[in-house]
């Protein structure tokens, strides 16, 4: 599986100049390759990323999330979340799934890993906690 140089070129800007909120990738299955799908702005939230994300397609998606800690210091940790529905076909997900350890090492500075299936596995509380 290749991966597009402009996927690491836009982490490493959402990484350290912070001009992204989020990214969400894509594998083109016919030339096997990850490319991006979607750039949003730091102004976006993490509703937005949410609604980004399609409800029967698998993705690979890197947020930047704020936050607080309880000494009142602010953070921010960057997550890398595998999108795969259940609805999504068989293959598809096989894809995602063989593609995901070969990609993430491309995105030097990831956090928190997170796998989705359902929205509910990926609601902001659970982000929050993983982030803490």
């Amino acid at each position: 599986m290749a991966v597009d140089d402009e996927c690491k070129l836009k982490f490493l800007e959402l990484k350290a100049k912070r001009i992204y909120r989020f990214i969400v990738f894509k594998i083109k299955e016919k030339i096997q390759q990850v490319t991006i799908e979607k750039l949003g702005s730091p102004e976006e939230t993490y509703d937005d990323f949410t609604a980004s994300l399609p409800a029967d397609e698998c993705r690979y998606a890197v947020f930047d999330f704020d936050f607080t800690t309880d000494e009142n210091c602010q953070k921010s940790k960057i997550f890398f979340i595998a999108w795969s529905p259940e609805t999504s076909r068989v293959r598809t997900k096989m894809l995602y799934a063989s593609s995901k350890d070969r990609f993430k090492r491309e995105l030097d500075g990831i956090q928190v890993e997170l796998q989705a299936t359902d929205p509910s596995e990926m609601s902001i509380d659970i982000i929050r906690g993983r982030a803490l």
